[in-house]
């Protein structure tokens, strides 16, 4: 499965609506998705993927004329630029003038007025690159925002962020760039803007000076207008429109060295084999594009996708380019799954079963298993700290990673800039993740904290916390752990930097460690507040180091129980006073019939997802509110019956939850 919801948009503008017209950004369509697929006045639903649509500013592209078609051929729609719309880097000499004019029935490939460069360009494999850019990080929502750079809660990018990255031990960057936004002029010259290509090649420059092995790409486009699964659309203007596209692209960063590549399109959307062969097309007309623009860009590797860079559909329909393209290639593809886990959709806040564990790696080995000689590269990732419990997530960072290197298959990590690195302060939220991440590409081996996994659990448990509930007596807490072959060498309270005493403080089992009574009743005071107390620092004779967060809980309260259902569509936010954990683990929608408010189906789940709806779809919360979306207000209204929210906080135990009440 494939979704790319974490980067459409910033973090809490994500994802909205159903049973109503949906605000802007919101969420108008997609697999499992069944609210109303209109948009308030100003937007329009675009189709991002099988399993994502959302409210984009403007209005929806024209059908085209039922007299146009889409083409047959390669040959019908490739054009040379004009030599007014495309000039080379300033490092090289400009193309002499280019005079092939749009044409509907023959290919215009230059022949002259190909970018020329000066130096050397030192020839690499698709498979070797492949593995250089292994482990790799997305600058995710920062060129590729939409309208422009910095619109998307991120400023523009510096290169202390790349220092960031390469500290963190990644070796690849993916840079993804939207360029709809920076078009001018129509058929046949579609131009890009000058300056928008400089700041792409000045921002390659700052990635690839530091070491960085480096993807850029076409982005948003995809849906903006290259969308070929649109009602009526012109299959010849996009492939015009994305042959010229490449050939300025191409001609600007023609001199750019060996550990720059090519990905010709972000998730272009698809359903059909017919659909996947015209993505095949694009594929081809993308290396024409650049093949043409001249330089070293004959040389250089690209990573070829299929419909919405999703493993089952490259699976099936993905084309070999043809031979006469000498550009060393691979595929990248995407991975977003399980969609109710990496999205916190209907209550799912566990993973790591044994069939969690077989179903990803089936995934990962279908796709290795129909490209046996071909490099491999998932492009997109992400289990984010935002949206996944802590255990939970630190499993599937460990079993993914270890799962793609054990298929030969190289991994991107999204980063949307709310998930992993802040960059703004240069610290990671999720120090752990970076360190599980660093030893499972290199096969280290991790520890890992155990956690629930069984889906029919009433409640779930977590060796990341130490959970205790304000005013219960203080006991000796045994968390288990999967060591996985290693030795719990050292544990240390990070707070004062104060080593444990094995023993006095903690004693350690084959499959646990205990922490004891009177360790904890040091932290766990009388006194003590409601909030993250202390971490401890657990150190292993391989592989990641592990933190432990003693956190004392009370169940949160609200300002208000209950309320009559607003008159308007708008969010709610229901003041609250954090004690504990500061975000809501799900919440759960239920009538006053008895029913669910939203997807029946949740009944057939385990009991902590049966009726709760889904995050950033349904509910977000803030520093001081649970914030109930207006979709689900317009759900309410729209059945017509008083519902009560019941909010489950971590721990996932009987007893922390409250109920809010909407009135009809």
């Amino acid at each position: 499965m494939v979704s790319n919801i974490a980067k459409l948009a910033a973090t809490a503008a994500l994802l909205q609506g159903i049973l109503a017209a949906q605000a802007p950004w919101g969420q108008c369509g997609g697999t499992g998705f069944t609210g109303d697929k209109t948009c308030t006045s100003g937007y329009y639903c675009n189709s991002f993927n099988d399993y994502y649509s959302q409210c984009i500013p403007g209005t929806a592209p024209a059908a085209s004329s039922s007299s146009v078609k889409p083409s047959s051929s390669l040959s019908t729609v490739i054009h040379a630029p004009s030599s007014t719309s495309v000039k080379a880097s300033s490092s090289v000499a400009p193309s002499s003038s280019v005079t092939a004019k749009a044409s509907s029935s023959t290919v215009a490939s230059p022949t002259t007025g190909r970018t020329t460069c000066s130096g050397t360009f030192t020839p690499i494999s698709a498979s070797a690159f492949v593995a250089a850019m292994n482990p790799g990080w997305n600058l995710g929502n920062t060129l590729d925002a939409v309208q422009n750079e910095g619109d998307w809660n991120n400023a523009p990018v510096v290169g202390a962020t790349f220092d960031d990255a390469k500290a963190a031990g990644y070796k690849g960057i993916r840079l993804p760039v939207t360029w709809t936004y920076h078009f001018t002029g129509s058929s046949p010259d579609w131009t890009v803007d000058p300056v928008w290509l400089q700041r792409v090649s000045d921002v390659l420059d700052m990635i690839t000076s530091r070491g960085f092995y480096t993807i850029v790409n076409v982005h948003h486009d995809s849906w903006a207008w290259a969308d070929v699964t649109a009602t009526g659309a012109n299959l010849t203007m996009i492939e015009e429109k994305f042959y010229r596209l490449w050939y300025q692209i191409g001609t600007k960063l023609a001199c750019k060295g060996s550990a720059v590549a090519f990905e010709p399109i972000n998730e272009p959307p698809g359903t059909t084999a017919e659909h996947g062969a015209e993505i095949n097309k694009l594929n081809s007309i993308f290396l024409q594009a650049i093949n043409d623009a001249g330089g070293f860009n004959s040389q250089r590797v690209v990573t070829l996708v299929n419909a919405g860079e999703d493993g089952a559909k490259t699976s099936q329909w993905f084309k070999r380019p043809d031979a006469k393209f000498k550009n060393p290639w691979a595929i990248q593809y995407h991975y977003y799954s399980p969609y109710d886990f990496i999205f916190s959709a209907w209550g799912k806040t566990i993973w790591g079963s044994a069939a969690d564990q077989a179903s990803l790696e089936a995934d990962i080995a279908a796709v290795r298993g129909n490209f046996t000689d071909v490099p491999l590269i998932i492009g997109e990732w992400a289990a984010s700290p935002v949206a996944t419990e802590t255990a939970a997530r630190w499993r599937y960072f460990d079993f993914f990673l270890r799962t793609a290197a054990k298929y030969n298959t190289a991994t991107i990590l999204w980063d949307n800039g709310a998930d992993f690195l802040n960059r703004a302060t240069h610290i990671w939220r999720d120090t752990v993740a970076q360190d599980i991440l660093s030893n499972a590409v290199k096969g280290v081996p991790n520890s890992l904290p155990d956690s629930t996994t069984d889906a029919s659990a009433t409640s779930q448990s977590s060796s990341a916390y130490i959970y205790h509930q304000q005013n219960a007596s203080v006991t000796a807490q045994t968390l288990p752990f999967l060591f996985n072959g290693n030795t719990l060498t050292s544990a240390t309270l990070s707070t004062t930097g104060k080593p444990l005493v094995l023993g006095s403080d903690y004693a350690v089992s084959s499959s646990s460690i205990t922490f004891t009574a009177p360790f904890l009743s040091t932290i766990l005071t009388p006194t003590s507040s409601t909030t993250s107390l202390a971490n401890i620092t657990l150190t292993f004779s391989h592989g990641a180091s592990l933190l432990v967060n003693i956190l004392q809980y009370a169940t949160p309260s609200l300002s208000l129980s209950s309320t009559a259902l607003p008159a308007t569509s708008a969010d709610l936010p229901i003041a609250l006073t954090w004690r504990g954990a500061t975000r809501p683990a799900a919440i759960k929608a239920m009538k006053s019939d008895g029913g669910f408010l939203v997807d029946d189906w949740t009944q057939y789940l385990g009991p902590l997802q049966q009726g709760r709806l889904t995050y950033n779809n349904h509910w977000d919360w803030d520093a001081g509110h649970v914030i109930l979306k207006a979709a689900v207000l317009d759900a309410v209204r729209a059945a017509g019956k008083t519902t009560t929210f019941l909010i489950d906080f971590y721990p996932r135990v009987p007893g922390n939850s409250v109920n809010f009440t909407l009135t009809v």
